[in-house]
């Protein structure tokens, strides 16, 4: 069956997709969603940053090597703000706060974070129930954009994503996360863009979309802490 990829958004220099949950990112066995966007839209197309093959939700791709450069040096200077939606059955730590560490590869695929600060993972959260029985749901900032980063921040506070069985997460139709919205100005435009998920059963619960309609609209809005990236191993 043909994948046809959502247009969230079109600029002259990029495009804003919907990545469906369960595609590669990365030609694989078969086309990813870098080849088929160039397949779909009939452009050459550059990534700038990368969502895991489970996680649903908006991909920047460049439509020249010239604006993907500069998109990744917004990305990279924390000029881009990224949030994240995720789901969890599980009890966390803490209900919203910071997660810092550096990651190092563990078993089969997976990370883990460490208590050292050499070249950190920073992430920040804020969590919710919805009524829906066992269930939570979190809006996370990334400010750093690390492999699993935001699977390993929440399996560090004992709230593994629902269907993220690599991090121990309970089984599920899908891994339940979403990248949820990214802001950031080009050219002189604000581009703000929010892209509530359009799959996955517990996703489309009544109870979870009202959450977002209600209180996670606009993510860039509600109250986040700033981070500084330290220019010396310390961190506060």
């Amino acid at each position: 069956m043909t994948v046809v990829l959502k247009l969230v958004f079109e600029h002259a220099d990029f495009l804003l997709l919907d990545k469906p949950s369960g595609l590669s990112f990365h030609s694989e066995f078969e086309p990813g969603v870098v080849a088929l966007a160039e397949i779909q839209f009939g452009l050459k197309l550059y990534a700038v940053h990368r969502l895991d093959k489970g996680t649903s939700g908006l991909l920047l791709l460049a439509k020249s090597s010239e604006a993907a450069a500069l998109l990744s040096q917004l990305f990279q200077n924390q000029q881009i703000q990224k949030f994240y939606l995720a789901l969890t059955d599980q009890k966390p730590k803490k209900k919203q706060g910071w997660v810092k560490g550096d990651m190092v590869q563990a078993r089969r695929s997976a990370w883990k974070l460490t208590s050292t600060l050499t070249n950190p993972a920073v992430s920040y959260f804020v969590s919710a129930f919805y009524e829906v029985e066992g269930r939570r749901a979190f809006l996370v900032k990334p400010f750093t954009g690390k492999t699993h980063q935001v699977r390993v921040a929440l399996k560090s506070v004992s709230a593994a994503i629902l269907g993220d069985e690599l991090y121990q997460g309970t089984a599920a139709d899908r891994l339940y996360l979403h990248a949820y919205a990214l802001y950031f100005s080009w050219g002189g435009t604000d581009i703000k863009l929010v892209l509530p998920p359009s799959d996955g059963e517990e996703f489309l619960a009544e109870p979870l979309q009202q959450h977002l309609n209600q209180n996670w609209a606009e993510p860039a809005l509600l109250e986040w802490p700033s981070y500084q990236k330290p220019t010396s191993l310390k961190v506060e």
